[in-house]
């Protein structure tokens, strides 16, 4: 197979997706939708994650240092593509219909609905030109519990909760099926 030399990009390569839940100074919650995430091991599993820019979600992170990561599954996705694709400057951003709860170790706001929700605690910010890496400490998973049963394969479990994830620019399902490019998932919304 030839190579060809391009410009630093990251096509071909998909990320899975999660929507990070934080709390405004007002104590309202807020949504973004993001996928630079990934993990690490100190001694502990951990979480490593960038954003980008100047939003609404990074400031409240760096205000609280907590913050939840909740996957965004197939049905999830008209409503994270929508957090993601509004700004958290709009004030009607959060006039969606979105079951909003609590976590259970830390004070961050989860979405009910997604099978899987981390709660993060920051221990590091890296600042960089225009963003932000945070390493974080789990300090919780909250997990539906049907993916605890022996029922099903991971193959199975993975295949029901149905993760998207993202690469040129387009969302896909866990089998690789085109979701639609960005933007167009939230004029699916109900």
């Amino acid at each position: 197979m030839g190579k060809i030399s391009l410009k630093p990009y990251n096509d071909y390569c998909p990320q899975t997706l999660f929507m990070y839940g934080t709390y405004n100074e007002d104590g309202t919650p807020d949504f973004g939708l993001f996928c630079w995430f990934s993990y690490l091991w100190d001694g502990e599993m951990g979480v490593m994650c960038a954003i980008g820019g100047d939003k609404t979600t990074v400031r409240n992170i760096k205000r609280n240092k907590i913050f939840s990561a909740n996957l965004v599954t197939e049905e999830l996705l008209p409503v994270a593509d929508h957090l993601g694709i509004v700004s958290g400057n709009n004030p009607d951003k959060m006039n969606i219909d979105l079951d909003i709860g609590k976590g259970e170790v830390l004070d961050v706001p989860i979405i009910n609905a997604s099978p899987v929700n981390f709660e993060l605690e920051v221990t590091d910010f890296i600042y960089k030109h225009d963003g932000t890496i945070m390493l974080c400490k789990m300090r919780n998973v909250l997990q539906d519990e049907s993916l605890s049963s022996g029922d099903e394969t991971y193959e199975q479990k993975l295949m029901r909760i149905a993760p998207v994830k993202t690469t040129c620019k387009h969302y896909f399902s866990y089998q690789g099926k085109d979701l639609g490019a960005w933007g167009e998932p939230m004029k699916k919304r109900s």
